[in-house]
């Protein structure tokens, strides 16, 4: 059975390679500062809440990938990369949050938000701004060395199914 990264190095907005870019990542770390913004401006209103808090998560998480040079437009592709790429940097109760903030998102965006209890709304909410500040902190702790070691990889994995 195929693994996931594989799968989406295969999907045409999956993850590819890109040029590392400082003013792509800067724009993401304002996106993400503009969605715990949004969260907090938005208190009460659980929709939004959910949304900006996942939004925030996921665009400091974004930041980190334009570091590396890497683009991924499937959200669960991204989530991927993280899970198997950044794991050496992020608890699993932070990993879990990102899968779990992007489930609750799509419950409270798209339906009718009932499959999102108030814990893990409350957990969202608590947990994205240290989130942020961790993945703004690890912009400049990644090593040159790790992003290579990434690249290389994907490079590989690329070849393998002669992408």
């Amino acid at each position: 059975m195929e693994d996931k990264i594989q799968w989406c190095l295969r999907q045409k907005k999956g993850i590819e390679l890109v040029k590392p870019s400082e003013n792509l990542v800067k724009v993401y770390v304002i996106k993400a500062e503009n969605a715990l913004k949004s969260m907090s401006a938005n208190k009460g209103n659980r929709e939004w809440e959910i949304s900006s808090g996942y939004y925030a998560i996921y665009f400091a998480l974004y930041a980190l990938l334009m570091r590396i040079g890497v683009k991924s437009e499937i959200h669960s592709c991204t989530i991927e990369f993280m899970k198997v790429y950044l794991k050496d940097h992020f608890t699993q109760e932070e990993t879990e949050l990102l899968g779990t903030s992007y489930d609750a998102r799509i419950d409270a965006q798209y339906y009718t938000g009932d499959k999102v209890n108030t814990q893990t709304q409350n957990k969202i909410i608590h947990m994205a701004p240290d989130f942020v500040v961790k993945c703004k902190s690890l912009l400049s702790q990644i090593k040159e060395d790790e992003i290579n070691r990434i690249r290389d990889d994907i490079k590989k994995r690329i070849g393998r199914h002669g992408q």
